[in-house]
């Protein structure tokens, strides 16, 4: 039996060890928002966050993430159902073309920005570099990860400004 923490709710599924996270999340928890693109973590489809890093489930043993927070697409909004900041930028920003690797996109992108925050054009091509996207988005992917930056920099002058 293995114990998983994702998006904040205990699973206890019994599975291989050596299954892929990604099929354990897709199969056996049921949230298909996490996409199999190649199976070698050449394209980042599959990214979802281990303890808020950005890593390729489709080559991470499921028998190493207990005791590990597990982030997907779906458990990245808010309690009150709002959309994060990447994704509202994700959106105005008109971003995807067919979708189908937006989920990995958005959690890359989350991702780089929790690490920095306000990250120039390099900085956002080398942590993007690993997400393929078919459709050739990626003019529009910068564009919605600075807007994203602007308004989580916005959201947190906001708080400071109430706390204060």
């Amino acid at each position: 039996m293995i114990t998983l923490k994702i998006n904040g709710k205990t699973h206890q599924i019994e599975v291989d060890p050596m299954t892929p996270l990604l099929w354990v999340i897709r199969e056996n928890i049921g949230l298909t928002g996490t996409k199999f693109g190649c199976g070698i973590a050449q394209c980042g489809a599959c990214t979802v966050h281990i303890d808020g890093k950005a890593v390729r489930s489709c080559i991470s043993p499921v028998g190493t993430m207990e005791g590990k927070e597990i982030t997907t697409i779906e458990g990245i909004g808010d309690e009150t159902s709002e959309l994060h900041p990447v994704q509202q930028a994700w959106i105005d920003e008109q971003v995807p073309q067919c979708g189908y690797c937006q989920s990995g996109q958005i959690m890359s992108a989350i991702a780089l920005l929790n690490e920095n925050p306000n990250p120039d054009d390099e900085t956002i091509n080398q942590a993007m570099k690993g997400n393929i996207c078919r459709c050739g988005m990626y003019s529009r992917i910068k564009k919605g990860i600075k807007k994203a930056a602007t308004q989580m920099a916005e959201n947190a002058g906001k708080e400071v400004a109430s706390n204060g």
